[in-house]
């Protein structure tokens, strides 16, 4: 397993870039080493049996993890954009991206150390 950049965590609004599911938009909902699962997206149909969960049984659709470096991060317009590192004046880290001209802060970091 590669050593991935930690950019990308859940909760982020991500847009996929290759694969079937190519130009969607969707939130992670868990990272897990360098695949992350994420909502709506790669979605697969699983036969299960009888259950308490599913009394009925069926086949139920499913998200499956693909890979981070399928994705990237995007704005709220669903535009991917290139983060950067930027460290406030109080030590705090933020992830930013450019745009117009003005660095817009996409998320924060790390805590800043006080």
């Amino acid at each position: 397993m590669r050593n991935q950049t930690k950019k990308i965590r859940a909760g982020d609004k991500v847009l996929v870039t290759a694969g079937n599911s190519k130009g969607q938009t969707g939130t992670v909902i868990r990272s897990v080493g360098d695949k992350v699962l994420v909502q709506g997206i790669n979605l697969c149909k699983r036969h299960v049996k009888r259950s308490q969960q599913n009394p009925k049984g069926g086949v139920v659709e499913m998200e499956r993890p693909i890979s981070v470096s399928n994705v990237a991060p995007c704005d709220d317009a669903g535009n991917k954009v290139k983060l950067h590192v930027n460290v406030a004046k109080d030590g705090a880290k933020e992830l930013v991206y450019k745009k117009d001209g003005q660095n817009n802060v996409w998320r924060s970091m790390k805590q800043a150390k006080e």
